[in-house]
């Protein structure tokens, strides 16, 4: 299949009838599960690096009080990088895709310049409010630490703070380059973090402790942008931010910005609601929980974030030329195969919990009691798996329809549940309580945000008659 050309602005064909629109959609359903399949298999290099690093973590660190003050120190960067990083992509890339077909390359350079200053502005901001802020907040994530196990985790959230503006430039910079069909480089690039990490453990854990951690993901990321540059560059995309004014396209871009934040923000809580609360429980805790995450992340990010990268540009290409009926077919054909190869595997991880994390885990200063708890934590979370890859393929949907308000609405829901849930469970369970919380979460968001979808669909078909490709 030839490369599509990010120079012209690919022309709407006059309507055609409704049957005319099945081979397309056929494409188009090809395309996202066959990008999905390169980023899933370029990806798997980084599922290697991030499961060696966190084998040889277990090893250098257990269970440990260190671990667990990197472990709260590192949640407040990750989850600003994904509320405000990899939200703002959602509300960029449908309109990035707009503006390159109908009005070429040269008109979506400046509106992609134009948000990267727009975003790097934002994202550094945010880091020195954390900064200043960090003797404030890290007492409640950090609920049950001691005096000094709180000093640890503000000096490793000062190393870890850069993380911000850096992986905010990879996810813009990936973003457009994944919008120009461009997938592979970008994937197998973010090897180059858990692999830096990796090789600052092995060289330096003894005398730096969790800080050689910490610095050597810091340092692994700096080198994906400067080759994330580099390969953007050769591809004819700059992402060097300047500015152009606040044009219409970026204000567009900034007004689907802000509920798609707000929608994230809620739902990213999930993680923090529930390492803080696991922070109430016993120590260990917050290292059980997510030990049995890290497991679980390795299909979610083999999943879900090649399906979200892969979908989105497609998604918003059939947004633009109102094609509602190939959008409709699509992700039931899409959903459907999502459905029909996680649930096998949900339910396998889900049994085979307790052998797998003593075989992937238990050495060094993680024992067999260990293990038991992780593999509890670890089965409930699995759980999770189908609904997380489903609800993230649906809000795709929801960002190319450029309808982001809707998905602040049901964060504010599941957001509520996750609390109330946590409460509920963790009094009988501990922190396996915490993990079937948060798979009964995502369970809600997922038939939410899907049954958002089609609705939105069915009105859109109404108001603006669906047109199909030829």
């Amino acid at each position: 299949m030839p490369e599509p050309s990010f120079t012209e602005a690919p022309q709407i064909e006059p309507a055609t009838p409704v049957p005319a629109a099945r081979p397309w959609t056929s494409s188009a359903s090809w395309k996202i599960l066959r990008a999905t399949g390169v980023l899933t298999g370029f990806s798997g290099v980084v599922l290697a690096a991030t499961v060696a690093r966190e084998l040889v973590t277990a090893k250098y660190f257990g269970r440990s009080d260190p671990l667990d003050a990197y472990l709260i120190a590192y949640l407040m960067p990750s989850f600003v990088v994904n509320i405000v990083a990899y939200s703002f992509n959602l509300a960029l890339i449908p309109v990035f895709v707009e503006v390159r077909q109908r009005e070429g390359r040269a008109p979506a350079q400046r509106l992609f310049s134009g948000a990267m200053v727009w975003s790097l502005g934002m994202l550094v901001a945010v880091v020195l409010l954390l900064a200043v802020a960090a003797p404030l907040y890290l007492p409640l994530l950090g609920s049950g630490f001691s005096a000094s196990k709180l000093l640890l985790t503000r000096h490793l959230l000062y190393v870890l703070l850069p993380l911000i503006a850096l992986t905010g430039v990879t996810s813009n910079g990936t973003a457009v380059l994944n919008a120009g069909e461009r997938f592979a480089l970008p994937g197998a690039l973010a090897v180059l973090p858990p692999f830096a990490a990796l090789a600052f453990v092995i060289a330096l854990g003894r005398s730096w402790s969790v800080y050689s951690l910490a610095v050597g993901t810091v340092a692994g990321t700096a080198l994906q942008v400067t080759a994330l540059a580099w390969v953007a560059r050769s591809h004819g995309i700059d992402l060097t931010p300047r500015w152009h004014g606040f044009d219409p396209k970026l204000r567009q871009v900034i007004r689907q910005y802000v509920p798609m934040m707000a929608g994230a923000l809620l739902l990213g809580s999930t993680d923090v609601v529930d390492q803080a609360m696991a922070a109430m429980l016993p120590g260990g805790s917050v290292a059980a929980l997510v030990y049995a995450r890290k497991i679980v992340s390795v299909l979610v990010v083999a999943g879900a974030i090649p399906l979200g990268a892969a979908s989105l540009p497609y998604f918003s290409e059939m947004a633009a030329k109102r094609a509602w009926d190939a959008c409709r077919r699509t992700l039931r054909t899409v959903g459907g195969i999502i459905l029909a190869v996680t649930v096998p595997i949900t339910l396998a991880l889900a049994f085979f919990a307790h052998p797998l994390i003593r075989i992937l885990f238990q050495r060094g200063e993680f024992g067999p009691h260990d293990t038991a708890v992780v593999s509890h934590v670890e089965a409930w979370l699995a759980l999770q798996i189908p609904f997380y890859l489903l609800t993230s393929l649906g809000v795709r949907v929801v960002s190319a329809l450029k309808r982001n308000g809707v998905i602040m609405g049901i964060a504010a829901v599941t957001t509520t549940l996750n609390v109330v849930l946590n409460l509920l469970l963790m009094r009988r369970y501990g922190v396996a309580g915490i993990a079937l919380s948060t798979s009964i979460v995502y369970f809600t968001c997922a038939a939410l945000v899907l049954g958002a979808v089609f609705v939105l669909l069915r009105r859109n078909q109404m108001a603006f008659p669906g047109r199909a490709p030829s």
